[in-house]
């Protein structure tokens, strides 16, 4: 990792905790996943909320109004939306994608469920996707949530990544497979 985006990890985790442990202490746990959830749909949503969370052009009280405005809009507890406007005064909206990140990552520990990342050749059915999920769950021993992206470029099969651990059964790498074994033999 660079250290300009551990930093910002740095600075995420700790707002994470914060945000996470007051969560918790009120019983606000499903209300922030949800709040969590919401902020990754619109951050992956808006070009113009990425760059207005990343410009250093904006003043503080413009992003706190516009994150105020957002917070509003979006129905957001008022626990999540105090902390985006304390991040607006410290400038610290920059780190907002690493956040929501680790406050899932938080709140999917607290359930006892883990995330597998999940690349297709072609988007999996509802059906495909719980089979997956089942059987990744007997794997692993948790709940097991799907993020699945679909990337035609694997030409068939997965790329199933869960925590540290990735399994690759897509053409495309057993094609590079063979390319580097024929590379070999001639």
């Amino acid at each position: 990792m660079t250290e300009p985006a551990s930093i910002s990890a740095g600075i995420a985790a700790r707002y994470a905790a914060a945000v996470f442990d007051l969560a918790a202490e009120s019983g606000a746990i499903a209300a922030l996943e949800a709040d969590s959830d919401a902020l990754d749909a619109a951050l992956d949503a808006s070009a113009d909320l990425r760059a207005m969370i990343a410009s250093p052009v904006i003043s503080r009280d413009e992003q706190g109004r516009a994150m105020a405005a957002l917070a509003a809009r979006m129905k957001l507890s008022p626990l999540l939306a105090n902390t985006l406007g304390l991040m607006a005064a410290n400038r610290r909206l920059f780190v907002l994608p690493q956040l929501v990140a680790a406050l899932r990552a938080r709140i999917a520990e607290a359930k006892g469920e883990v995330t597998a990342e999940v690349t297709a050749a072609r988007a999996l059915t509802a059906a495909q996707a719980e089979r997956l999920a089942a059987a990744l769950s007997a794997r692993v021993g948790k709940t097991v949530k799907l993020k699945a992206t679909v990337d035609e470029g694997l030409i068939g099969g997965l790329v199933v990544k869960v925590g540290s651990k990735m399994v690759d059964t897509s053409i495309r790498s057993r094609l590079a497979a063979l390319q580097n074994a024929m590379k070999g033999v001639g």
